[in-house]
């Protein structure tokens, strides 16, 4: 295949944030599941071996699998938790891995809510008791309603775990409020029905949003920059909405935040997946048409991801300055080099296809999309090379013995 002929490669500018912090260009590594901790949920060396390959590429920044901020409160075992700072010595080595290299690592921070599998978890909790839907229900049990209590030790905890991850060396955090995650659930009226101070009116909605990102400010200060990723959109009948995103971001830019990272989708609705017109497909990212709406309203660097396929897509997104950014994920699971030929005007070796098991429940629910690549980051967690062509059945049985042997693993490790 002909590689492109770039007149100019946009993606090797750096970009200013407000706050005067700058990213040494415009790609970044998005978040992805790694599931690389120890049961009681410590980071390894496995972060610092996989870190180090990523940031040997040369990629501006590289946002962290999620970072949970309550040993409570997992969304898978072998999250990496940071309630504290009994791990703090791993924590400065897998910050320094990057930074050294002259990327930069940003923490994902996040609460999983009720989306968590059955029995990983004592006590599971969301803004409103609302159950998964009938495909989900034998999955994700249906949750308890946070308490008042429960809501600001939670915002707390967001704070304390940003701080614990600047001191340690981390470049900057990002909020995870899309996905179906727990601000994300406070964020939809589809699962957030409550009537109290955080519920009720889409202001009440995002109420818990903004008291996290107050927090997390005033634990690390104006000048470290803060991250959110968010939703264009649920895709659910009765969910967020591009209206409500778009008003969300709006209260967010007026609050300071650095920089948006706009996504879509929950589990049940199939994640960063938008709706997809031609127009939309011919320009490769799924969610620009929406990042451009948003590029109308506030000034926030934006970063997109999801689609992108080749170099040229790329520098049109941020030709057109409907982007800042462009966030790459599944890609470098399979090619952890390939930013050293975006960045030099090539497109990559490998491509991202759908994986399927074969099995027609499973691959409806779309699960395939994070468990085949979690194993990829497994192996080169080990030192080893990725199998772009690895068989999606066999991904999907390992998945499946190592999630029952986890849960089972997280409880003894928790009862000790």
């Amino acid at each position: 295949m002909a590689q492109p002929q770039l007149k100019t490669n946009l993606l090797n500018q750096p970009l200013m944030l407000p706050n005067g912090f700058s990213i040494p260009n415009r790609l970044a590594k998005a978040s992805t599941s790694e599931t690389l901790a120890t049961y009681s949920n410590n980071p390894t060396e496995k972060h610092v071996r996989l870190y180090q390959r990523w940031a040997a590429s040369g990629i501006g920044m590289i946002i962290s699998g999620n970072i949970m901020i309550d040993r409570r409160a997992l969304g898978e075992a072998g999250n990496v938790v940071v309630e504290d700072e009994r791990n703090f010595t791993i924590l400065q080595k897998w910050a320094k891995s990057v930074t050294v290299q002259g990327s930069q690592l940003w923490a994902q921070l996040n609460h999983p809510g009720k989306q968590s599998t059955k029995g990983l978890n004592v006590r599971t909790i969301s803004a409103s008791a609302v159950p998964f839907g009938p495909e989900m229900q034998s999955l994700f049990a249906t949750p308890d309603e946070a308490t008042q209590t429960e809501i600001i030790d939670i915002i707390q905890r967001f704070g304390r775990s940003a701080a614990i991850c600047k001191k340690a060396g981390f470049s900057g955090v990002e909020i995870h409020a899309a996905h179906g995650y727990l601000i994300n659930q406070f964020l939809s009226p589809l699962h957030n029905l409550r009537n109290d101070e955080w519920g009720g009116t889409p202001e009440k909605r995002r109420r818990f949003l903004m008291e996290v990102y107050a927090e997390i400010r005033k634990q690390v200060g104006q000048e470290f920059p803060i991250a959110i990723k968010l939703n264009s959109a649920d895709f659910q009948k009765g969910g967020f909405t591009e209206q409500d995103s778009l008003e969300t971001i709006q209260a967010l830019a007026d609050a300071g935040i650095d920089l948006i990272e706009i996504s879509g989708g929950t589990y049940e609705s199939g994640v960063a997946k938008a709706p997809q017109k031609a127009s939309t497909i011919a320009r490769e990212a799924f969610f620009i048409d929406f990042a451009e709406k948003v590029r109308k309203l506030v000034k926030i660097p934006l970063m997109v991801t999801g689609g992108f396929r080749t170099v040229e897509g790329m520098n049109q997104a941020l030709q057109s300055q409907a982007c800042d950014v462009i966030g790459i994920a599944r890609i470098m699971a399979i090619e952890p080099d390939v930013p050293k030929l975006l960045l030099a005007g090539k497109n990559g070796l490998q491509s991202v296809h759908p994986i399927k098991t074969g099995i027609k429940k499973v691959d409806s629910l779309g699960v395939m999309e994070v468990l085949w690549y979690t194993q990829q980051l497994k192996r080169m967690g080990k030192g080893r090379e990725p199998k772009p062509h690895e068989s999606g059945l066999w991904a999907f049985i390992k998945s499946i013995l190592r999630s029952g042997w986890g849960t089972y693993a997280t409880q003894r490790a928790r009862a000790k």
